[in-house]
């Protein structure tokens, strides 16, 4: 089943790729995504901060890559640019290297040139990599001279989002790629992994509606919420342990938010 309607899905994405070095520890204010609609051949600007909730200066670099990922849980930060729906050309920000004083905040300026091109359409994005630079590191400008190092270096990188809504524009649509049922840990898993075969990001929330052979309903099981970006997949489980074995009717549904609604049957044979 499908409905359509003019709706759009803000989502928010976490990338810890190390953890800090000694006491230093940069953090991104406001969160790790930014997003904003705009039609072609708009500009928009914008300001990324940067706290240091360390007692010692930290040192940064800032890059872009390109990212995508699966419902397998591997990600891809590729070359900027190489990806359909990368946006990472219209991107430039200033400063890519700088020092945030302990306890201070820095700031990273940015700004998005929108190509104009009337078949734009739904969600472009990219990344931009903040990551540390350890004293330790031959990059550092704050290594202490003439004192050598031994042990092991940790780095910290965040990936911040930056994502394009060419305005409300963009079809959404998700595909059902494949249902598995599964025993984990002396549970029972229905494992669910959906694509977005769109052109906007969408954060669907998942569930299972369950009946019996009978048509008789037995309940609503909950899966969470994730976000897809367009040609990338994510990986629901619901946990269908508390149902007795016997056969049954799944409705399996993700709803986007507004009349955007999504679904399949399956049929289960539930074992003990």
């Amino acid at each position: 089943m499908k409905t359509k309607t003019q709706f759009v899905c803000v989502a928010l994405v976490v990338s810890f790729l190390a953890v800090s070095e000694g006491s230093a520890g940069v953090s991104i204010v406001g969160g790790l995504t930014y997003q904003k609609q705009a039609g072609a051949g708009e500009t928009y600007k914008g300001i990324i901060f940067l706290k240091n909730n360390g007692t010692e200066p930290q040192e940064l670099k800032l890059y872009q890559t390109d990212y995508q990922f699966r419902f397998d849980g591997s990600n891809s930060y590729g070359t900027p640019g190489k990806l359909p729906r990368s946006n990472a050309n219209w991107l430039s920000f200033n400063p890519h290297r700088l020092v945030v004083p302990a306890g201070e905040t820095a700031s990273v300026s940015y700004t998005v040139k929108v190509p104009n091109n009337p078949n734009l359409n739904g969600t472009y994005w990219s990344m931009i990599m903040v990551e540390g630079i350890p004293k330790s590191s031959p990059e550092s400008t704050l290594a202490e001279k003439d004192k050598a190092k031994i042990g092991i270096t940790q780095v910290i990188r965040y990936g911040v989002q930056m994502v394009t809504d060419i305005t409300d524009s963009g079809e959404r649509k998700i595909g059902f790629l494949d249902i598995k049922l599964l025993k984990e840990n002396e549970k029972r898993t229905l494992q669910i992994d959906i694509e977005n075969t769109g052109q906007r990001w969408l954060r669907p929330a998942v569930w299972a509606e369950i009946y019996n052979d009978t048509g008789d309903y037995i309940g609503r099981f909950e899966g969470g919420k994730k976000r897809i970006f367009p040609g990338t997949s994510v990986r629901y489980k619901v946990d269908l342990s508390e149902i007795p074995s016997g056969n049954y009717k799944a409705l399996l549904v993700a709803d986007c938010g507004g009349d955007h609604i999504f679904g399949a049957n399956y049929s289960l044979k539930l074992e003990k």
